[in-house]
C-alpha cells in the first residue's frame, strides 16, 4: 500500500459529503460540479470537477492510488477547515480510520487449530505476536491486565470491534470532545463527557475553531458563530447550542472579530 493512501482515501470522502449536504444536487457529477463552484467561490480554489471524479473513482471505488499534487490535497483539506494535509493526517480520525482499515485487513483461519495469521503488512514493519496483540485489543476497546480484570468500554456486544469500525455518523449517540462530536454506540463514555442521542446535522458541522487568528472579516461573517463567556470568546462553524455550557451561540460581528479574532499584533 503506498504511502497516505488511506488518508487521501478518507480525504475524498470527507470532502465529497461535505460537498453533497452544501447542494440539492443528488447526482454524482452534479454534487462534483456544486464542488467546483463552491472551491472556486469560497476558496479561491481551481479544481475541475472532472479532476474531483478521476480521484474519488480511482481511490475510494477503486481503491488504487493515484498521484494527487501536495497543493491540491492541501486545498481540499482547507475546504475542510484545516490549515494543510499534513495537519488533516494529524487529526484523530484519520489515525482511527486508518486502524479500523488495519484491523479490517486480519484473517482468522480455522483449523483442527485456531491460528490467528498476522497480515504481512505487519510482519514487514517488524510487528511480533505480542506487540500485534497489544495492538489488536487496544482497537477492540480492551486492555487485558495481569490480574485478569478488563476495562469495560461500554460495549456489551462480545464483537464491539465491528461496532467501532462503523462510521461515526452512523451511530446512535455522540459526545463532544474538546473541538467536536465523536460519534459512540455506548451511552456512556467517561464521567466527563455528556453523551446525547446523535444528530447528523450537528456532527458534521458544528466544530470549535481552533484557530481564531485566521478568522476575518472577509471569510467570517455569515459563516461563523460565537460564545461569549468570562469575558473568553470561542468561535464554531455551525449555529447552534454551544456544546459545553448550553447557550445559544450567535452570529459573529464585526466587533468581536476585530477584538477577539484575527492575527495576533507582534
Amino acid at each position: 500500500m503506498s504511502r497516505f493512501l488511506l488518508q487521501k482515501r478518507k480525504l475524498l470522502e470527507e470532502v465529497f459529503e461535505k460537498a453533497s449536504n452544501e447542494t440539492t444536487e443528488k447526482t454524482f457529477s452534479g454534487i462534483s460540479k456544486s464542488l467546483e463552484r463552491n472551491l472556486l467561490d469560497d476558496f479561491k480554489i481551481n479544481l475541475s470537477y472532472k479532476s474531483f471524479e478521476t480521484y474519488y473513482k480511482t481511490i475510494v471505488e477503486n481503491e488504487n492510488d493515484y498521484n494527487i499534487k501536495p497543493v491540491i490535497l492541501d486545498d481540499l483539506s482547507r475546504y475542510l477547515e484545516y490549515d494543510s494535509f499534513k495537519n488533516y493526517c494529524s487529526d484523530w480520525k484519520t489515525i482511527e480510520y486508518t486502524i479500523s482499515e488495519t484491523i479490517s485487513k486480519i484473517v482468522i483461519n480455522i483449523t483442527n487449530k485456531p491460528i490467528l495469521q498476522m497480515p504481512d503488512f505487519l510482519k514487514k514493519n517488524g510487528l511480533g505476536i505480542a506487540e500485534f496483540a497489544f495492538v489488536f485489543l487496544l482497537v477492540t476497546g480492551g486492555v487485558l491486565f495481569s490480574n485478569g480484570k478488563k476495562i469495560d468500554n461500554g460495549i456489551k456486544n462480545p464483537f464491539g470491534i465491528m461496532s467501532e469500525m462503523k462510521p461515526d455518523i452512523e451511530k446512535n449517540y455522540m459526545y463532544w470532545d474538546d473541538d467536536r462530536y465523536k460519534g459512540t454506540d455506548s451511552n456512556y463514555v467517561n464521567p466527563g463527557s455528556h453523551v446525547i442521542a446523535m444528530n447528523k446535522e450537528i456532527l458534521l458541522h458544528l466544530k470549535k475553531i481552533t484557530r481564531p487568528d485566521t478568522l476575518t472579516v472577509e471569510n467570517a461573517m455569515g459563516s461563523v458563530w460565537y460564545d461569549k463567556s468570562d469575558n473568553q470568546v470561542e468561535f464554531f462553524t455551525s449555529p447552534g447550542i454551544h456544546p459545553e455550557n448550553g447557550k445559544a451561540l450567535k452570529d459573529v460581528t464585526e466587533r468581536i472579530l476585530n477584538n477577539y479574532a484575527g492575527p495576533e499584533e507582534e
